[in-house]
């Protein structure tokens, strides 16, 4: 008998992901430490230490390297070296980039899916809050009595430079971070990001302009607050070229994020998915997105301009070179102000989503909510000067910008008619959702009305620089932009996890945070209309109560947030099932699994109705 051998060849099996699989948030810490430190020693060494703008000049190259070994280190930039020598990726590469099979673990990684993004923003959003909240309880521990007994004037302006700022980034993203990602691409039938690896960039970009910021405070020396006014920014330490710097990389993170928002709207809804059937959240997307490639490049602008004075002597912002500091106030207002509507017309959008479900009606009126938001964005650009009323610029113009301000009531009160309209006679199921959109209703009203008398030049120009404006924004941002971003993150946290979040956790710091937004800032316009000013880290024994009030009110704030903070996290894997579809809704991201399919839809859905005619069918495969 003879026996013949085979010898076969070991099969090599192709993994994909490459570099990839072994890159992750902790690389990327590592990346960018590693990239700061290189940049530092080679400006250090290259740079005369005798000229005076060197210190900023290596700031800034530090802040670059930092960035750019971030990217390296996460992942970000293994895409297009692979693309410059000629190896496109495979299937298995995207596959795995997309975060296929990878569990938890995708969360930490450059991941294209939009979902794991979403999940990502909802992360990144409550560090933000979180650090800003600390930021605020040291500020309010600051003025709980009258001196300086906690930190000195300097650390205190830092402070508010960093507190504020982060509370803007925050709430930038609050909304349109986590739920621009996860539900709009499904609620238009789409079943990815136009560009996913763009997508993936710009949540990471972010973070790496978060580690810029916070940075400030460890370097000191940003003593202006958060509206970085020249030319007093032109005597800041290194302090302010980590600012300008994380201001100028967050920009490239909302502008690619905007543009891809836009895109994947316009290029991949499904069929039947026209302009009149989208979803009202889908239109406060790419409404906000497009208000945001408008208004944050103006911001990038100051900052740019700031650096090169800085770390070349030019003169943009100083006087003694031929420059001005209202060219900095103008278009950092000119910023500043589409800013809130870029904030706000997403959680209002979220509401009407809300409104529709838990009242079991249509919404209200559909083209009068999609005009109020379009007419708010267009309006907000033509209001920028409003907060130069005492200022002695262009005085004649006053009058005009007086009228423009007072006309954004118009739009915002079609807002009200269209969320009192669609909830009145509905059969109001209230959940935590519900409750949250309330608080935000009750709130936005105050901050509405004490608006329209800021927006008067007589009464502005004794209201100006106090307390009572303070108040006045926190109406606008604590008690209404995040009380409507919990109540999206209550909305679609089932969709998410498949749970929901624990009812009566979300009842206390409802209560909390309601009740801790009147006592601090209804206090608070009792300093203002006293005349106490802003900014100050001591105050006239006339202003005790009040501010102590205000701290305590601060104090309930924090611990609503931290109740539900906690919510959040034990809810993620305890809390109750609630299916792919608890609040029987309509659109689309309810009608797809819990959790929705990589790709979102097996088979692209054919819309045949709007989604808030409920009974109806709405999609056949």
């Amino acid at each position: 008998m003879t026996t013949t051998l085979e010898h076969k060849a070991p099969v090599i099996k192709h993994e994909g992901g490459g570099l990839a699989r072994h890159q992750n948030f902790l690389t990327a810490m590592i990346g960018g430490i590693a990239g700061a430190f290189i940049a530092w020693a080679i400006a250090h060494h290259l740079l005369d230490q005798n000229v005076r703008t060197t210190s900023d000049a290596v700031a800034v190259l530090t802040g670059c390297g930092w960035i750019v070994g971030f990217w390296f280190g996460i992942g970000a930039l293994n895409a297009p070296f692979a693309w410059l020598v000629g190896k496109d990726q495979t299937r298995k590469d995207q596959l795995y980039y997309a975060g296929e099979d990878q569990g938890t673990k995708r969360y930490w990684k450059y991941c294209t899916d939009h979902k794991v993004v979403g999940v990502q923003y909802i992360v990144m959003t409550m560090v933000l809050l979180g650090a800003g909240g600390i930021l605020a309880m040291a500020i309010r521990t600051e003025l709980i009595v009258p001196g300086n007994h906690f930190v000195n004037q300097q650390v205190y302006n830092g402070f508010i430079a960093v507190h504020g700022m982060l509370m803007i980034l925050a709430l930038i993203v609050a909304v349109a971070g986590p739920w621009g990602n996860f539900v709009v691409p499904i609620m238009c039938g789409a079943k990815d990001m136009a560009f996913p690896r763009l997508n993936a960039l710009s949540l990471w970009t972010l973070v790496a302009a978060a580690g810029l910021l916070l940075t400030t405070l460890a370097v000191g020396s940003l003593t202006m607050g958060w509206v970085v006014l020249a030319p007093i920014t032109d005597q800041a330490g290194v302090g302010m070229d980590f600012f300008a710097l994380a201001i100028l990389v967050f920009t490239v993170s909302t502008t690619v994020a905007g543009v891809n928002t836009i895109c994947t709207v316009f290029t991949m809804r499904t069929k039947g998915m026209t302009l009149e059937r989208l979803p009202i959240m889908v239109w406060g997307a790419i409404i906000a997105a497009a208000l945001g490639l408008y208004a944050f490049p103006y911001f990038s602008l100051v900052e740019a301009l700031q650096i090169l004075d800085r770390t070349f002597s030019t003169s943009f912002f100083v006087g003694t070179g031929g420059g001005t500091g209202w060219l900095q106030a103008n278009l950092f207002w000119l910023m500043g102000h589409p800013e809130v509507y870029v904030i706000l017309i997403p959680a209002v959008a979220a509401l009407f989503e809300i409104s529709a479900v838990m009242a079991r009606k249509p919404v209200f009126s559909y083209r009068t909510a999609i005009a109020g938001m379009v007419g708010l964005a267009g309006l907000s650009i033509l209001v920028w000067a409003h907060h130069m009323f005492t200022t002695g610029w262009a005085p004649t113009l006053g009058g005009p910008f007086m009228v423009t301000t007072e006309l954004i009531s118009i739009p915002t009160g079609l807002f009200f008619l269209v969320l009192i309209g669609t909830l009145w006679r509905g059969n109001i199921w209230m959940k935590l959702p519900t409750v949250w959109m309330f608080g935000f209703i009750a709130n936005f009203i105050i901050a509405g009305i004490t608006g329209i008398y800021l927006s008067d030049i007589p009464i502005d120009n004794q209201l100006h620089g106090t307390m009572f404006v303070t108040a006045h924004f926190h109406y606008v941002f604590v008690g209404s932009v995040l009380f409507g971003a919990i109540a999206a993150l209550a909305f679609w946290y089932p969709k998410v996890t498949g749970r929901f979040l624990d009812e009566k956790l979300g009842r206390i710091a409802f209560w909390l945070a309601f009740i801790g937004v009147q006592v601090t800032f209804m206090s608070m316009f009792v300093s203002g209309l006293r005349g106490m000013p802003r900014r100050y880290s001591s105050y006239s024994f006339i202003f005790e109560h009040t501010n102590f009030i205000t701290t305590i009110g601060a104090y309930m704030i924090m611990a609503g947030m931290l109740v539900l903070g906690g919510a959040v996290i034990y809810c993620w894997n305890h809390g109750e099932p609630s299916g792919s579809n608890p609040w029987h809704a309509n659109s689309l991201e309810w009608l797809v699994s819990t959790p929705p399919p990589l790709e979102n839809f097996d088979v692209l859905p054919v819309i045949t109705e709007d989604p808030y005619n409920f009974g109806k069918e709405l999609v056949r495969s």
